[in-house]
């Protein structure tokens, strides 16, 4: 799919023109793995209607096909822009995403990203003034937001159940790492385990403690237990950041691929305040089960346990909001935020 762009034909769809509310039309661009779930996830909620799946590698379209054998398959992106549709799910590699969001969006139609939205602040920028020029909705699969866990988590901070709060730790350590090549390639990539994973941690941490603002960023990247200067062409393999806010507040992220860790993952969103605690755990090392806790001293309280069917719901919620006509959403802008603090610890 590289090297493949979204572009429209001139005259072929009045951008003014929007489909009454109902059910969405959408096209899917790239259906690897994840991909392929969250259109799974579509076509059991019923919440939109697949029309067209974009894909080079034939197994992947073809099991992606599976679901919605009624969609018309195709290995031209290009095919996106002609069809009758209202929105794209891009599921491609990092280096296409912000390209291909802005060229979708150009046409007027919405788009649901993967993460990142872009390899650095400038790229996330540009695709939110494009959903905004374009009065399009705009989504990003920031999907640990929609687990049970963070959900009852947040509440406690924003209800002021925890008081004051002036410290967090949020943590992603996965035992395993990336199988394609491009992860490992910084310029396809824009970074290593703190851009795949740490940027859930900063969404988590941002949008949790309300877009508090950021007075310093500080940081290490390793690679193979060697510290990564700014520059290094490696991408990093461990990250340990440190934010500091105007509150006085600090928030420390860490995250790593092949992590010894005992167990496939720890996965962990921790906020200290003056009244209380309040965490997001994984279960046993799984990358799919949470539980919520909330810390009164000695005593713990259990708010939630697995199971919770979490992984389809920032797509279903996007769709859905994309079926009611809804457009451009300001609180996108979250994401410049997520990708400034991600630009500052690499030391862009």
């Amino acid at each position: 799919m590289a090297g493949t762009m979204i572009h429209e034909p001139a005259g072929t769809r009045d951008l003014e023109a929007v489909r009454a509310p109902g059910k969405p039309r959408l096209g899917f661009a790239g259906v690897g793995w994840i991909g392929r779930h969250r259109l799974e996830a579509v076509v059991e909620a019923g919440c939109a209607e697949v029309v067209v799946i974009a894909d080079p590698v034939a197994e992947h379209a073809r099991a992606a096909a599976e679901a919605v054998p009624q969609a018309r398959v195709t290995d031209d992106l290009a095919d996106l822009a002609r069809a009758d549709i209202d929105g794209v799910v891009i599921a491609t590699p990092s280096a296409l995403h912000a390209e291909q969001a802005m060229a979708v969006l150009e046409t007027g139609r919405a788009v649901f990203c993967q993460k990142p939205l872009g390899r650095t602040a400038a790229e996330v920028r540009a695709v939110v003034d494009a959903a905004r020029a374009a009065n399009a909705l705009l989504g990003v699969d920031l999907c640990y937001r929609k687990t049970a866990a963070m959900q009852r988590v947040r509440r406690l901070v924003t209800d002021g159940e925890l008081g004051r709060v002036y410290a967090a730790h949020l943590m992603f350590h996965n035992a395993y790492g990336p199988d394609k090549p491009w992860f490992h390639d910084r310029r396809l990539s824009g970074g290593g385990c703190l851009i795949d994973l740490g940027v859930h941690l900063a969404d988590l941490a941002l949008w949790t403690l309300g877009r508090p603002v950021i007075t310093r960023v500080s940081g290490r990247l390793f690679r193979e237990g060697h510290r990564i200067d700014r520059g290094d062409p490696a991408v990093e393999d461990y990250a340990i950041v440190r934010l500091d806010l105007d509150t006085g507040a600090v928030v420390d992220l860490a995250c790593s691929w092949n992590l010894p860790a005992g167990r496939d993952a720890v996965i962990d969103a921790r906020f200290f305040g003056t009244d209380g605690g309040a965490a997001m755990r994984n279960v046993g090392g799984s990358f799919y089960d949470f539980t919520a806790e909330h810390w009164r001293g000695t005593a713990t309280e259990t708010l939630c346990a697995p199971p919770d069917d979490w992984g389809g719901r920032t797509i279903i919620d996007w769709a859905e909001r994309l079926g009611r006509g809804e457009r451009f959403d300001p609180d996108i802008d979250a994401l410049i935020d997520v990708a400034e603090v991600l630009d500052r610890a690499y030391g862009r």
